[in-house]
């Protein structure tokens, strides 16, 4: 197998849904998981500190809070994604206000990138993703072989 091929990797009818907003961004978030409510109580809700805190609170969806940004959320998220526990992140960033814990955004980014993780960064993108099919159903997505990769790169070092 080349570097070039896939592994590939099938998403179940329930989904991991990472919930993450900026604060500028928050109450939009709760407001479109108000709006979502009969389809998101059907699947697996995380999210950042007070992001989770309060979506919990307003909506009454059960949401898994981890650490807020800042302090390590963005990261907690990722290392998920890597674990293979997160299928979609919805993240309502704040393009017009500068962040602290910038890096992290950027690798939790990356990182759902590498993982071929569908994300939102605004409500139109979270609105395309939660009335698609593949909400409902199985979508099969390719990984590449980085094991094997990792592999061939040790070899020829």
């Amino acid at each position: 197998m080349s570097n070039n091929e896939k592994l590939e990797f099938i998403m179940a009818a329930q989904k991991n849904i990472a919930l993450i907003a900026h604060d500028n961004k928050k109450q939009e978030l709760i407001d479109w998981c108000l709006k979502n409510k009969e389809i998101l109580e059907h699947h697996f809700l995380c999210g950042t500190g007070t992001t989770a805190k309060m979506v919990a609170e307003r909506t009454g969806l059960p949401v898994r809070g981890f650490n807020s940004g800042p302090l390590g959320g963005d990261q907690q998220i990722g290392a998920r994604i890597v674990d293979g526990k997160i299928d979609i992140v919805i993240f309502f960033s704040d393009p017009l206000t500068a962040q602290p814990h910038d890096p992290d955004v950027k690798a939790l980014l990356r990182i759902a990138q590498v993982y071929d993780i569908p994300m939102a960064n605004n409500k139109a993108t979270a609105d395309f993703i939660i009335t698609s099919p593949y909400m409902d159903g199985t979508y099969t997505h390719d990984l590449s072989d980085f094991k094997k990769i990792v592999s061939e790169r040790a070899k020829s070092l």
